[in-house]
């Protein structure tokens, strides 16, 4: 008898992860706090169901750690692209949003287009990645700043957001000097 491949998916928030197991089409939900012990809880349980695909979206950063122990246990798991997944929801007529149907959903993406697994970055591309998106951050900052001082009514406005244009180019030009 031939055990059914396994699929995983992960809703991941601030505080919790919302797990949906995915069997022979049969799904099982489990919670996870997004905290050190949950998350090594959660290795623990995936490594004894030896899962084909672990899907998780990117987050905006709360799925990093989460991310990390999952590949340091050598577990095969994807992060895709939020909405490459909504895309997929509504070709499959699931519209409504939870963590509990994203996880679902997260499952279901895993096992029909098995995305291509993602490979660990080392600490310094981590760190270089955030470096770049913070440089970015700033660059819109400024740039709405140089639009906010062409519409301010006062001098005195206008002096305080070019104080802060400068601020603001002072720190872009700070990382782009760790970069």
């Amino acid at each position: 008898m031939t055990l059914s491949p396994c699929f995983i998916g992960i809703d991941i928030s601030k505080s919790q992860l919302d797990v949906c197991v995915r069997t022979g089409g049969e799904e099982r939900r489990l919670a996870f706090a997004n905290e050190n012990q949950g998350i090594k809880a959660l290795c623990t349980r995936l490594r004894r169901l030896k899962p084909e695909r672990i899907v998780l979206e990117a987050t905006g950063g709360y799925e990093r750690m989460v991310m990390q122990a999952l590949q340091s246990a050598s577990l095969p798991v994807c992060r895709v692209n939020p909405r490459q997944v909504r895309h997929f929801g509504r070709a499959i007529g699931v519209l409504a949003k939870t963590d509990r149907l994203d996880a679902a959903l997260l499952a279901r993406y895993a096992e029909v287009l098995k995305p291509p697994l993602t490979s660990a970055v080392g600490k310094t591309i981590e760190v270089l990645r955030a470096l770049v998106i913070r440089r970015r951050q700033l660059r819109d900052m400024r740039s709405a700043e140089a639009c906010r001082s062409k519409q301010a009514i006062s001098q005195a406005l206008r002096d305080e957001i070019e104080t802060h244009i400068q601020a603001l180019t002072a720190a872009i030009t700070k990382l782009g000097k760790q970069i």
